[in-house]
């Protein structure tokens, strides 16, 4: 593979434009969508709708671009039409690229954070941690990209972030999140402090964040229909059982008092719905390498969402796009660092969900540090170095250990 050069120039777009904000997003009963507050008319003033949703779904790891520049300029009116209601934030903080470092221009290679929360009824808006954490790239050549997921439990110092009254200390990397949702801070600070963490530990800035929750990818799921996972471990869910047949949450079928029989992911390829695919990718207990094994299963759901959507057609269909677009609905964030949506959808239109390459941290298992936390490995930081200077794939042929095990 070839090295990647950046080629970005200095942004000379106007600065940053306000983004909209709304109150701290709390779950709604049993749908893990977290509602936000109603928009006013100035707070209304969004940027352009994306109905090539792929590109979206990109930006928070679901789906990746059209492969037809014919079919995207055939789409613009859609575009402007589709995603009026993204709901978008600032949610980098000072961890967007510079204007040095090309700001809102797209011609080098791009770097997005995705984080996945599971915000739940019961807990507090502002207490929740980031689930899962990944770090989006693509080379200059836009043509590929890779998915990197950071450990959960990730010691890292965190940095002081004043808006919430944090100090700063050390912790789990996840705990980020929850030191900036607190306060006030809601989902847009959490990001922000987990952005910034992220940039002190790797020098990666961002070109763009996502944040969604997971009860939006069971219903994205559920609009594709399914999704074709393989389990590489037979695993016993630690979160559903069955009760009559049907899946429940363990908490929802002790209530009916009625016989539980366990969900079992057993190993083999498969067309999984939305619950079982979600279910199966949340697993850690009983899997042989835990979370690092997760990690994998999540970027592996995260691919098979890609490449359905590609295959199907719906990148393609008005009506299958507007359809995906509802699904997502308001348990989806999104920050594109001042650049239109559409910009990053026509950038992109080179990479396909077959095009996703899936990389691993700190080989695949737990690697500890003198306090027996958890750390990243010199092979994990200098993976991350290769990412900022546009230098991965050579990175990945010199270190072919470094990819998943999943198909």
């Amino acid at each position: 593979m070839p090295v990647q050069t950046s080629g970005r120039p200095p942004s000379l777009e106007a600065p940053r434009a306000p983004v909209r904000r709304s109150a701290t997003i709390p779950a709604q009963p049993g749908s893990g969508r977290p509602p936000t507050t109603p928009a006013t008319p100035a707070t209304r003033k969004r940027r352009r709708k994306d109905p090539l949703w792929a590109r979206l779904t990109l930006i928070f790891g679901a789906v990746l671009m059209l492969t037809s520049g014919v079919a995207i300029v055939g789409g613009k009116v859609m575009i402007d039409q589709a995603t009026g209601n993204i709901d978008q934030r600032n949610l980098l903080g000072d961890a967007g690229k510079s204007g040095a470092e090309g700001g809102a221009n797209l011609d080098g290679p791009i770097d997005m954070l995705l984080l996945g929360v599971d915000a739940r009824q019961s807990w507090a808006p502002d207490d929740v941690r980031a689930d899962s954490i990944i770090v989006l790239h693509i080379p200059a050549s836009h043509d590929q990209a890779y998915l990197i997921s950071i450990p959960r439990d990730t010691e890292a110092p965190i940095p002081a972030f004043p808006k919430t009254g944090y100090p700063g200390g050390v912790d789990k990397i996840n705990g980020a999140f929850q030191a900036g949702a607190r306060n006030g801070g809601g989902w847009e600070g959490g990001a922000q402090l987990t952005a910034q963490t992220i940039k002190q530990m790797t020098g990666i800035s961002f070109d763009g964040a996502a944040i969604i929750n997971f009860g939006g990818f069971k219903r994205i799921i559920d609009t594709l229909g399914s999704v074709r996972i393989c389990v590489s471990q037979e695993v016993k869910s630690h979160h559903m059982v069955y009760v009559d047949g049907k899946p429940m949450w363990n908490a929802e079928a002790k209530k009916t008092g009625k016989p539980m029989t366990p969900v079992v992911h057993k190993k083999g390829c498969r067309e999984m719905e939305g619950w079982a695919a979600l279910d199966y990718s949340r697993q850690r207990y009983g899997l042989k390498n835990a979370d690092y094994d997760r990690q994998q299963n999540q970027q592996q759901l995260i691919k098979a969402m890609a490449k359905k959507a590609t295959k199907d057609g719906t990148l393609t269909s008005p009506t299958k796009i507007s359809k995906l677009l509802d699904a997502a609905g308001d348990a989806f964030v999104l920050d594109t660092n001042g650049v239109a949506v559409a910009d990053f959808i026509f950038t992109m239109r080179g990479v396909t969900g077959n095009d996703l390459t899936m990389l691993r941290t700190n080989g695949g298992t737990f690697n500890g540090n003198g306090n027996n936390r958890e750390a990243l490995s010199e092979q994990t930081l200098e993976m991350f170095r290769a990412i900022r200077e546009d230098r991965l794939a050579d990175f990945v042929v010199a270190n072919p250990e470094v990819l998943s095990t999943r198909k």
